[in-house]
C-alpha cells in the first residue's frame, strides 16, 4: 500500500515542534503552519484567482531566482537554495470545505515563489497530497510550473482532474542547452535535457504542456536546440531574456556569472558590454525560434503576456 501523504507530512520530524529543523540533501527543512494555502493572486499572477505554494524557499537554489528576494532577511536571501520551509498543515487546510469550494473553476497557479517538485518533494509528497485533494471530484483550472522531471510522477492526478471537468497545463522551464551554463546558474537543478524529456512525457500523456524558456540564459547550438524542442510535440512556448544588469543574483554569484557569459561572448567582463552583446545573441536566437514556431504552426508567448491564464 502506498504511504498516506498526510502521514508522511507529519512524520518527517521526530517531534511535534512547529519549528524543529532537519535536513534533506543540502537543504535545511523547517516545518511551519500556514493559515491559507490558496493565496489570492496579485501582481504578475493577477489574472489568476489563486497561487498555491506548498513550500517556501527552494532546494534548487537558482542563482538568479527572483523568489529569493521575498525572503524576510538578508541571511535567508544569501542562503537561498539551502533552506526550505514546509507548510506542514497545507493538506489539512486545503481539505476544509470552504477551501475545497474554491477549487472548482478557479484559475490556480502552482507555484509562483517555489518549485512544487523540488528535491524534498520526493520524500515529503506534499504536492501530491494537495493534488489528490484537487483530483477528488474537483475541477480547477490549474497551471503547474516546474523545472523538475519529477512532475511526470503526477500525470495520473492531472488526468483525473481533467476527467472531473477541470483543466491542467504543465509548464517546464528550459533555460539552456549548455551544461556548463546550467551548472553555473542552476547548480542544483536537473539537466535541461531531462526536463525536455519530461515535458514530452507529459505531452504524450495527453496533458496540455508548455515549455517556458524563461529566462533563456544561453543557447550554444540554436538549430539543434530548436529541433529538440519541436520534437517534443509540445505546441506552446514562452520566452523571455535573462536580465544581466537589472537581474538579481543571490549571495556572491553575480561576478562569476558575468565572467562566464563574458567568456562565452568573447567580450570584456563589463556588465554593460555583456548586456549589450548578450541581447544581440538573444535576439538572434529569439528570431530563429519564432521562425521555427511559426513554421510548425505553434504558439509563442513573450514575457508576462505568455503567462496569462491559458483557460
Amino acid at each position: 500500500m502506498e504511504p498516506d501523504p498526510k502521514q508522511l507530512q507529519l512524520s518527517m520530524f521526530d517531534s511535534p515542534s512547529d519549528h524543529e529543523q532537519r535536513s534533506l540533501g543540502h537543504a535545511a527543512l523547517r516545518r511551519v503552519k500556514s493559515s491559507q494555502i490558496l493565496t489570492p493572486a496579485s501582481g504578475f499572477m493577477g489574472e489568476y484567482n489563486f497561487t498555491l505554494n506548498p513550500y517556501s524557499g527552494c532546494g534548487f537554489g537558482c542563482t538568479y531566482c527572483y523568489a529569493a528576494f521575498f525572503a524576510r532577511d538578508k541571511e535567508r536571501r544569501d542562503r537561498w537554495g539551502y533552506w526550505v520551509d514546509v507548510k506542514q498543515n497545507a493538506i489539512s487546510v486545503l481539505s476544509r470545505p470552504g477551501q475545497r469550494a474554491k477549487l472548482d473553476d478557479s484559475r490556480i497557479y502552482m507555484s509562483s515563489v517555489t518549485d512544487a517538485y523540488q528535491p524534498v518533494e520526493r520524500e515529503l509528497r506534499l504536492t501530491r497530497g494537495l493534488l489528490e485533494i484537487m483530483a477528488d471530484g474537483h475541477s480547477p483550472k490549474l497551471v503547474v510550473q516546474t523545472r523538475s522531471p519529477d512532475v511526470t510522477r503526477d500525470i495520473d492526478l492531472f488526468q483525473q482532474i481533467e476527467s472531473n471537468g477541470g483543466r491542467v497545463q504543465v509548464n517546464v522551464t528550459v533555460t539552456t542547452d549548455d551544461e556548463g551554463v546550467r551548472k553555473t546558474f542552476e547548480p542544483s537543478c536537473p539537466s535541461n535535457s531531462r526536463r525536455i524529456d519530461a515535458i514530452k512525457a507529459v505531452h504524450d500523456a495527453g496533458i496540455q504542456s508548455c515549455i517556458t524558456l524563461t529566462p533563456l540564459i544561453w543557447v550554444s547550438e540554436i538549430e539543434s536546440f530548436a529541433d529538440r524542442l519541436i520534437n517534443t510535440g509540445v505546441r506552446k512556448f514562452i520566452i523571455q531574456p535573462f536580465k544581466f544588469t537589472h537581474g538579481k543574483f543571490v549571495a556572491q554569484t553575480r561576478e562569476g556569472a558575468l565572467q562566464l557569459v563574458a567568456g562565452l561572448l568573447h567580450c570584456p567582463p563589463d556588465a554593460g558590454v555583456i548586456e549589450r552583446e548578450y541581447m544581440k545573441r538573444y535576439e538572434r536566437d529569439r528570431h530563429h525560434l519564432k521562425g521555427v514556431v511559426a513554421e510548425n504552426h505553434l504558439w509563442l508567448g513573450e514575457e508576462r503576456d505568455g503567462f496569462a491564464p491559458p483557460f
